[in-house]
């Protein structure tokens, strides 16, 4: 946002930068999250696009290094779609060495070992945290499986927090996926803002501005109201907030009416199409997934199908475990 902008209407920091939210739901998926960490295993933590997992997860991972009970690693490649099972015991190499200039073995035999000696001579229980895990590969997946094994067969405790969108938890189901979704110890449904979107909205005006600013002199009821039932993310509210401001900016308005609102706001927000990516599923995906043609699929996405296939279109969806709510 515009230095002129956040002057104007008194904010002292972006919406991007805003800490996490708490909500009675989070807390408890925090509180099982942490439960299962201490006992091992594969753990999924899944939610829509912009729905906070790597905000929670940042949290989580604060609060286990602060109670200092579980050690936590994490890998830090940017590049999600090239991760591996190689990259990410190289992170834990990392996380659990206590010498620097870490030597990674090349044989995959010696690294195993290593790294288990590693496991072992820490004494505590390991979490190995993957964000936009949706985007690993089967056998990156199967491998992390067998990881788990070893150490647990060492007498040893290692999870795996894969956080993604929901795609990754129905992909686990999949029968080509059984040997690694049998072995899932909990999948955790993260809501993020659901049914607390104008509680947010409060809270995101209050830590945006300056003390002496009440979120009132901001925007109005109504327009607030409007924000709260069309917005179902932190990620949308922080975006459309950031533009209704500018837009307010503008036009020379200190409140954010309505009016302004609906000027920014994007009209097909909830069709069909985006509500299914913030799931994890595109045109390309889905395509794959139906064994269908991108041109179908998006011509479906579209009401451009015939009410037969249309309805054919809906029920290999549905049996995909896909939500569906238009």
């Amino acid at each position: 946002m515009r230095s002129e902008v956040m002057n104007f209407f008194k904010l002292k920091q972006t919406f991007e930068h805003l800490g996490y939210f708490e909500t009675p739901e989070n807390t408890q998926l925090i509180e099982n999250l942490k439960q299962d960490i201490h006992q091992g295993g594969l753990i999924i933590v899944s939610g829509i696009v912009g729905s906070g997992k790597t905000t929670l997860l940042v949290h989580v991972q604060k609060e286990l290094q602060l109670a200092g009970q579980v050690i936590v690693s994490r890998s830090l490649s940017v590049d999600k779609e090239k991760i591996s099972l190689g990259t990410l015991m190289t992170a834990l190499f990392y996380d659990l060495s206590t010498k620097s200039g870490v030597k990674l073995p090349t044989q995959p035999e010696k690294r195993e070992r290593q790294l288990l000696a590693l496991i072992k001579k820490s004494r505590k229980p390991i979490a190995l945290f993957v964000d936009d895990a949706h985007s690993l590969q089967t056998k990156t997946l199967v491998g992390l499986k067998r990881l788990i094994e070893l150490v647990y067969q060492d007498g040893n405790i290692l999870s795996v927090v894969l956080a993604g969108h929901p795609k990754l938890k129905n992909d686990l189901k999949r029968p080509v996926l059984e040997e690694i979704g049998a072995r899932i110890r909990s999948a955790l449904m993260l809501e993020g803002i659901k049914n607390y979107q104008q509680d947010y909205i409060k809270w995101a005006l209050t830590e945006a501005t300056q003390k002496e600013v009440d979120w009132q002199e901001l925007i109005t009821e109504e327009a607030l109201n409007f924000l709260a039932e069309k917005l179902a993310t932190p990620l949308q509210v922080k975006q459309y907030l950031k533009q209704a401001f500018e837009q307010a900016y503008e036009v020379g308005q200190k409140l954010i009416t309505i009016d302004v609102v609906e000027t920014v706001l994007v009209k097909s927000l909830n069709d069909l199409e985006p509500q299914l990516v913030r799931y994890g599923y595109s045109v390309k995906i889905l395509s794959q997934l139906l064994q269908v043609k991108p041109g179908e699929v998006r011509s479906f996405l579209n009401g451009q199908l015939s009410a037969n296939q249309t309805q054919e279109m809906m029920d290999k969806i549905l049996m995909a475990g896909i939500p569906l709510s238009s």
